[in-house]
């Protein structure tokens, strides 16, 4: 963990890891305090693009509405993909929340820490006659 912490920002300078916390305070509305907690908990979100960045804000925030603490306290989410993770899990939770086919109330968060298998087997092969278009 420390190796994969120290590469992170190990090439990075002073200033771009001052100016990449610029960053990450106006694009997720982040005080000082959240993007400490943020980094303690993901330090590898400094080497992550500001395009990157900027598109998970959008849909984190925008889309989803989550509030920027939440997401603060939650930094994994910024790590992974879009298209391939946050937008699919998001669609299936949410289709299925409106559909009153969830036991038990989840979080959108709870859902997007299942590796695929688990989140196949718990949130998708369940409904797979119901809702075949969900997989």
């Amino acid at each position: 963990m420390f190796r994969k912490i120290l590469l992170s920002v190990a090439f990075l300078s002073e200033e771009k890891i001052a100016a990449k916390v610029k960053y990450l305070k106006s694009t997720f509305s982040w005080s000082d305090t959240e993007v400490g907690i943020a980094l303690s908990k993901v330090l590898s979100v400094l080497s992550r693009s500001k395009n990157m960045l900027q598109r998970r804000s959008e849909f984190l925030l925008s889309e989803l509405k989550l509030e920027p603490a939440y997401i603060a306290h939650r930094p994994a989410m910024l790590t992974y993909s879009l298209e391939g993770r946050l937008r699919p899990c998001y669609y299936v939770v949410k289709f299925l929340k409106e559909n009153g086919w969830l036991a038990h109330i989840h979080s959108y968060y709870t859902a997007l820490l299942w590796i695929e298998k688990v989140f196949m087997e718990k949130y998708i092969c369940p409904h797979m006659k119901a809702a075949p278009h969900l997989a």
